[in-house]
């Protein structure tokens, strides 16, 4: 398929997209509901504050899931994994 014909493929996706059609590509994904942010932090070999600093949490939200306060929600949890898997990926994408 040429670079022509792919965008145009693109483009009748998002056309369809925004009329509400279903797009057949589309797929799910399954991020876990429970994280230990905890263990996270640890095999990362940080402190609570280079962690929150490091990746853009606050101290005291990371304190809050770490003493299970709270849970991390939506995005949080989808972050954590992609920390977790490649901590090295996300470090190289948030420098300045």
């Amino acid at each position: 398929m040429s670079a022509g014909s792919r965008i145009i493929e693109g483009l009748e996706e998002a056309l369809a997209h925004a009329k509400g059609k279903a797009i057949g590509r589309a797929r799910t994904v399954n991020v876990p509901h429970d994280i230990d942010v905890r263990s996270i932090r640890k095999r990362l070999n940080m402190s609570q504050r280079e962690f929150a600093l490091r990746f853009g949490f606050s101290l005291a939200t990371l304190r809050h899931w770490e003493q299970g306060q709270r849970r991390p929600e939506g995005a949080a949890r989808a972050f954590l994994i992609v920390i977790d898997r490649r901590p090295e990926a996300v470090q190289e994408a948030l420098a300045s």
